[in-house]
């Protein structure tokens, strides 16, 4: 991937693929006149972290949060097409490939823009790329679980309320919904694995099980039903699941409408643009920010180093050799959960150490929201701190 130069080509380009690799950089003309125009009000040239405060500033305005999220969309291009090419390489599959891992994850951006905080994450590719990375991963194994288990396996594992979301996500009518469902509670009540641990491979019920079914059913529900209505309920059902679980992400990396489109940018309030540009370049509140961002990279360090040896040695496999819990635990001769207690222990170490900081230092009530951002700072400075090239 050629990397991008130009404050415009950066806040107005995005990847285009051919063949599942990077083919080139697409510009949306709407943002590039958009970032243009900007760049012709303010009175020096500003560098790149200028302009994602810039426009993070504006997402948080609701009149201005689309043409915003457009720009940043476009400015995290780049640590979205790294975290799923490696993702891509790493996961054990061949059925997804590097486009589908970018397409899963840059639809993630809003959530990305929800929890960022420049005053915790150190920036907001580096906080966007944990993000990022973690979804990929997790839908990836979700999508193996439902793409490996049969209808009949896959709602013998599914639990009601998340059927209920998914056929609501399909557009049945509450009466049609409450059918599937007493169907379900049916089917899952009497079809019991008869070998253990095979619950993914589940084949079709036999007939005399369709018939106990269908007189459940009745029973349950003062309706008769026969066995072929059941069944194309219940195989309806688990379509439902599986779309609902596997969704098909709708591309960000398009244009959202034609050149004469009306500009969102005219109808910016000029009183406001120029607040936010002097709050942004106050280079107090710049110094003050820098400052608390490496008395938390020292408070955190401090914590590792005060950690037990073999602990230490843990994370050091986890995040710097990315070592699975079940590789450190072969590795050092333990069990799994022994891996998964001490990696837990320490972040609820470090968690402490940090939060502690903020009442003392910042003087700021420590919340169940702040623990939360806390969290996610910890786990963005822990991949950091174990893969810089000093460390």
């Amino acid at each position: 991937m050629q990397p991008r130069q130009s404050i415009i080509e950066i806040f107005s380009t995005f990847v285009q693929f051919e063949a599942d690799r990077f083919s080139h950089w697409a510009t949306e003309s709407k943002l590039r006149r958009s970032i243009q125009g900007c760049l012709n009000k303010t009175p020096k040239e500003s560098a790149e972290n200028f302009w994602v405060l810039y426009w993070f500033k504006f997402w948080q305005v609701p009149e201005t949060k689309c043409l915003a999220q457009q720009h940043l969309i476009a400015y995290l291009q780049e640590p979205c097409y790294w975290i799923s090419q490696k993702t891509a390489a790493n996961f054990v599959s061949t059925q997804y490939k590097l486009s589908d891992c970018f397409q899963i994850a840059i639809a993630q951006v809003d959530k990305v823009l929800k929890g960022y905080n420049p005053s915790h994450n150190s920036t907001l590719k580096g906080y966007a790329s944990i993000v990022f990375g973690s979804t990929i991963r997790d839908i990836l194994r979700q999508r193996r679980e439902v793409d490996i288990c049969t209808d009949w396996g896959l709602l013998r594992k599914i639990s009601q309320k998340r059927l209920q979301e998914s056929l609501q996500n399909a557009g049945l009518s509450p009466d049609t919904i409450h059918s599937y469902i007493v169907a379900w509670q049916c089917f899952k009540t009497l079809y019991v694995p008869t070998i253990s641990g095979n619950s993914r491979q589940l084949s079709r019920p036999d007939d005399q099980l369709w018939q106990d079914i269908a007189q459940a059913y009745t029973a349950q529900n003062n309706q008769k039903v026969n066995i072929q209505t059941l069944e194309s309920w219940l195989v309806n059902a688990a379509k439902a699941v599986r779309k609902y679980l596997y969704p098909t992400p709708d591309s960000l990396n398009i244009s959202k409408g034609g050149d004469d489109s009306w500009e969102l940018l005219d109808n910016l309030p000029g009183t406001q643009q120029e607040s936010l540009i002097n709050e942004i370049v106050a280079q107090e509140e710049a110094q003050t920010r820098t400052s608390q961002q490496t008395e938390v990279k020292q408070v955190l360090a401090q914590a590792i180093a005060q950690l037990e040896p073999q602990v230490q040695q843990i994370l050091q496999l986890y995040y710097a050799q990315q070592l699975n819990q079940d590789g450190i635990a072969k590795q050092l001769d333990m069990k799994q959960y022994t891996v998964s207690r001490r990696l837990t222990k320490a972040k609820e170490i470090l968690l402490r150490s940090l939060a502690s900081w903020s009442q003392n230092t910042l003087h700021i009530s420590v919340t169940t929201d702040l623990l939360t951002s806390m969290s996610t700072v910890i786990e963005e400075w822990l991949h950091n701190y174990y893969n810089a090239p000093t460390h």
